[in-house]
């Protein structure tokens, strides 16, 4: 009975130590193949952050990231391998297998003893098998001796981990310092870089501006003659001055079939005696004579609307055709009046008379109002706050006489070829004595002031009338000091604001008088008249009438298909 009891233990016994042998190497297998899939994936791993750590680098900046990247990765593979190695010794002090002493031959007559660490600490169960006294108490005092031993291990390993890892953030510390000092060293010069090229374009658009100060409207004056495709002018001073002598000898020949429109240029609406005189002068010889009625510190193409309704009605209402003569800026309004609207006024129009114009614009305009030059924002500040506010007109009215505007406005919209042009520029004089001379621009009347008179005595009922004053300013003088400006500093004659070559028309017939005379003569008395001279009121009718003869050769060359 108790050797049957033993064979059961015995059995049992063996057959618990077979069960736990191949648990053990399932559990061996498994470890195996999931630190071989670890190992591979790691290898994978491995080799993709090295590729990437290695790659090349052009710039400095890119190496030291590269090596900084590389030395973390080692740094946390290292840990990991330590990390690793104390869990595989943790792992192995819960099951131990203790051999007997003896020789190595007797193995096979010794029992295996196991210990399992949880049950020997919650229970002190194990399983014998063919054992003594002695070998139990030997058997405790190395499973005691392997705890104790264990944990100091397990300690030891994770004070050398912590102690490792603080070594290699050591090292470190130089390679991030190195990179930041690189850093700041970059972003020193690239401020360094960007600050020169800021200083290099602050130079280039300070000489800039000042090359394009310097060179003002030089290569602007005269564009239009030198304009490949422009009619050529012809000159009429001969014919001119012909008609001119006969004027003043009495013979006058302007026709009343025509209604003759006088256009004021700029700022006229501040000067009340614009062309005033040469309207007087024209209706004593009972011709119909107007002044336009525009704004004249408007925009070319708003008074180019304008007188086109004014044209009309007065075509409208007097069924004669019109004979237009417009002075500076009213000659580019009526230009572009023709060019916009000639299908509407080609039955209504005569011709065209333009007194001193900048057909092809101003270099006084320019100058001002010149875009990329010194003061160039500072300038057009202070000519709005004259013209828009003071003034109350559009700062588009000096504007339009620049040169870029005026070249835009003549390549989009041609004059039309069949209408009688005639041009007119003078040269002002510039000789000292004109510095003294007045023009009058209006004429104020001062109320009646009852001042005492010595033993006179006044009829009842006689009201005293005003006196009547003239106002006077040095236009004259001011001409004279623009065209000493423009002959100075381009080289070109002017009458003071318009250059004779920006004022000849292409196709016109050119009048260029040898007499000096300045801008502002031609619509204003000047207070020094000489007798033996023509006034502006019979050079316009001179004007008008070698324009009525211009437009009588026009319709016979229509006609008949040729030109004398």
């Amino acid at each position: 009975m108790g050797g049957h009891i033993h064979g059961d233990l015995t059995n049992t016994s063996s057959t618990s130590d077979q069960v736990r042998h191949e648990s053990s190497k399932y559990y061996i297998v498994e470890r195996h193949t999931h630190h071989r899939k670890q190992v591979n994936c790691d290898a994978v791993s491995n080799t993709s952050l090295l590729d990437d750590s290695f790659e090349f680098r052009l710039s400095v900046d890119g190496i030291i990231s590269s090596l900084v990247t590389l030395t973390t990765y080692l740094r946390h593979r290292l840990i990991r391998f330590i990390e690793d190695l104390v869990l595989q010794d943790e792992g192995c002090s819960g099951s131990l297998v203790f051999c007997s002493s003896g020789p190595h031959s007797r193995s096979s007559s010794h029992n295996i003893h196991t210990f399992d660490r949880e049950a020997c600490s919650s229970s002190h169960k194990f399983y014998t098998a063919d054992t003594s006294p002695g070998i139990c108490g030997r058997t405790s005092d190395m499973r005691e001796e392997l705890l104790v031993n264990t944990s100091y291990e397990i300690i030891k390993s994770s004070y050398s981990h912590q102690g490792f890892s603080l070594v290699i953030k050591g090292l470190m510390l130089p390679l991030f310092g190195f990179r930041l000092a690189w850093r700041l060293a970059l972003a020193s010069l690239r401020f360094s870089f960007y600050y020169v090229r800021w200083a290099q374009l602050q130079v280039r658009s300070i000489t800039s501006r000042v090359r394009k100060t310097l060179r003002g409207s030089s290569d602007d004056i005269g564009w239009l003659p030198r304009t490949p495709g422009m009619a050529p002018v012809e000159d009429g001073t001969a014919r001119f001055l012909e008609l001119l002598g006969k004027i003043r000898n009495g013979e006058h020949t302007l026709p009343n079939s025509f209604v003759y429109l006088l256009i004021p240029g700029l700022f006229s609406n501040h000067g009340p005696l614009y062309f005033v005189g040469t309207k007087r002068f024209f209706s004593k010889m009972g011709l119909a004579c107007h002044i336009a009625k525009i704004h004249s510190e408007a925009s070319v193409e708003h008074n180019a609307c304008e007188l086109k309704h004014y044209i009309e009605e007065l075509y409208w209402g007097s069924g004669k055709r019109v004979m237009l003569l417009g002075h500076s800026k009213g000659g580019v309004d009526a230009a572009a009046a023709l060019s916009l609207y000639w299908s509407d006024l080609e039955d209504k129009v005569a011709g065209l008379v333009l007194v001193q114009s900048p057909f092809g614009g101003s270099p006084i305009a320019s100058d001002i109002l010149r875009e990329g030059q010194i003061a160039d924002k500072e300038t057009r500040k202070i000519m709005e706050l004259l013209i828009c506010k003071l003034i109350k007109g559009d700062i588009r009215a000096l504007e339009d006489l620049t040169y870029d505007k005026r070249r835009e406005f003549i390549m989009k919209h041609k004059l039309p070829e069949q209408i009688p042009l005639i041009s007119f520029h003078s040269e002002a004089s510039i000789a000292p004595g004109v510095l003294a001379t007045m023009t009058q621009i209006a004429q104020a009347e001062l109320p009646w002031l009852p001042l005492p008179r010595l033993g006179v005595q006044e009829p009842d009922g006689v009201v005293q009338a005003g006196c009547q004053v003239p106002v006077v300013m040095p236009i004259s003088a001011a001409m004279a000091v623009c065209a000493f400006h423009l002959q100075l500093r381009y080289g070109e004659k002017s009458d003071g604001l318009v250059t004779c070559r920006d004022a000849e028309v292409p196709g016109s017939v050119v009048v260029r008088p040898d007499r000096k005379l300045d801008h502002a003569w031609m619509v204003y008395s000047s207070g020094k008249k000489d007798p033996n001279e023509p006034d502006c009121s019979e050079m316009c009718e001179a004007l008008l009438t070698m324009l009525v003869e211009l437009g009588k050769n026009k319709e016979v060359c229509s006609l008949h298909g040729y030109c004398e």
